[in-house]
């Protein structure tokens, strides 16, 4: 390790860790990498580093939250399935250290998003339908950057939700919005919002070919993190403000 090296610690050894390892570069040097089988050694055992990056499993969390109020460690957080409480958890981490975390880090995502909010105002009172399509291997559903979506379309929560529909459910409400996810193969990652008003739809896609898009934009993120003070940030406002 060089004095010019950033330090850095990596929970989850799956796809994802994998390539954030292989893509980190020089600049960083990886003091150790935490999984299921050892996680809990990062309570009191793992060495403070500049930098602990997190794309692992949410039943990882109490130990993540403890490392980063340990050693005040910059926290970037990639882990979806969180609930609103455990989300809770990481936004407070940012009262000791810089914190990010995001569902999605592909900066096409983020584009979407945007495109999403300003279409949803647009075209106010149209069904809307988001639609995820991941492998077959991906934990959780409906995945973090459809919830993201759904934020986008309805910002205060209120719209029901329908996870799928089955049965005799009758006319669909004026006011809902549908969540379908869809799994197998290998997809990286596809999401559509379809927008339905009457005798017309409109549809935004964002389809991932390869997860280093993701890898991508959290290596660049992070080292955007390592430049501010403590708190919380999200995604756009590292990259975009």
């Amino acid at each position: 390790m060089t004095s010019a090296q950033k330090t850095v610690v990596l929970v989850g050894g799956g796809r994802m860790g994998t390539l954030i390892a292989q893509t980190l570069g020089e600049a960083y040097a990886v003091l150790g990498t935490y999984d299921i089988d050892n996680i809990a050694e990062l309570d009191a055992d793992a060495p403070a580093a500049d930098l602990v990056i997190d794309f692992s499993n949410k039943a990882a969390l109490p130990h993540v939250a403890a490392y980063v109020r340990r050693t005040g460690a910059a926290l970037v957080s990639g882990t979806t399935g969180y609930d609103a409480a455990e989300q809770e958890q990481i936004r407070a981490l940012g009262e000791v250290a810089p914190v990010i975390w995001s569902g999605n880090y592909s900066l096409g995502v983020a584009a979407l998003r945007h495109a999403t909010e300003l279409v949803a105002r647009a075209v106010e009172g149209w069904d809307v339908e988001i639609v995820e399509t991941h492998h077959n291997q991906k934990a959780d559903a409906p995945s973090g950057t459809a919830e993201m979506l759904r934020a986008c379309v309805d910002p205060t929560g209120d719209v029901p939700v329908a996870y799928g529909r089955q049965g005799m459910i009758g006319a669909r409400p004026s006011r809902e919005i549908g969540m379908h996810a869809l799994r197998g193969g290998t997809v990286a990652g596809t999401h559509e919002v379809h927008f339905f008003g009457q005798d017309e739809e409109l549809c935004l896609t964002h389809r991932a070919t390869s997860r280093q898009i993701f890898v991508n934009g959290a290596v660049a993120a992070a080292a955007r993190l390592l430049t501010r003070p403590k708190g919380f940030y999200t995604f756009d406002q590292l990259m975009f403000e």
